[in-house]
């Protein structure tokens, strides 16, 4: 019985979806930062304002488009469930600030 219960518990686990993994993006003065990453299907990405100036995120190109509002703090997340490569810009600062996400 208690093997039974263990194996039950075993499967379970491995068939629960795993928890999604955050993964952080600093937005500076003219910049993002990292300006390429690679993450899985999933993954939470978190873009953090620093600095004084305003910007935004916006999907340039992708398979699923989507835009932060325009501001010079706090935080933007967005969950990437679509596989491929997402060309990011903030508007007011492209086509210098601009940055890469490749979803696997």
């Amino acid at each position: 019985m208690r093997t039974l219960l263990l194996a039950l518990v075993i499967a379970l686990l491995a068939a629960a979806p795993a928890a999604a993994r955050t993964r952080n993006v600093k937005i500076g003065d003219d910049f993002f930062k990292p300006k390429t990453m690679t993450v899985h299907k999933g993954t939470i990405v978190r873009w953090n304002w620093r600095g004084h100036d305003s910007h935004n995120v916006v999907v340039q190109k992708g398979p699923r488009h989507f835009q932060s509002a325009l501001k010079s703090s706090g935080h933007f997340s967005k969950k990437l469930r679509r596989r491929g490569t997402y060309k990011i810009i903030c508007s007011i600062h492209a086509p210098d600030m601009h940055m890469t996400i490749k979803v696997t």
